[in-house]
């Protein structure tokens, strides 16, 4: 009967059990291949969903809006500004400058949603 029982878990894996080994030797577990394919597949979602906050950007009718958005998280290559930078930059106040901001994030999050 030990010999019944062993055989039967002879064929059962365990996901951090070494599987296979990568180019370098180092040992692959089932656990690793698995998360590997989680991190490719959150990774073509993310740039989806980055291209579609580019296109509703770029729909932005209200240019003031658009280039605090631009400004606050660092778009186009620039490097991401406060409020008080963007402020100082379009001579307006710190304030409005959020009023603003908060205002065009909830347009792209509906844009977003749909």
């Amino acid at each position: 009967m030990q010999f019944r029982a062993q055989k039967k878990t002879a064929q059962d894996i365990s996901v951090n059990e070494p599987i296979d080994t990568d180019s370098e030797g180092n040992p692959l577990t089932l656990m690793d291949i698995i998360s590997t394919e989680d991190e490719i597949v959150e990774d073509i979602y993310k740039m989806t969903m980055l291209k579609k906050l580019s296109r509703e950007i770029e729909k932005m009718k209200d240019p003031r809006e658009k280039s605090i958005i631009m400004m606050r998280y660092g778009l186009d290559g620039q490097k991401p500004m406060t409020q008080l930078e963007v402020s100082k930059k379009l001579n307006i106040s710190r304030s409005y400058v959020s009023r603003i901001e908060k205002r065009a994030l909830k347009e792209l999050r509906k844009a977003l949603e749909s």
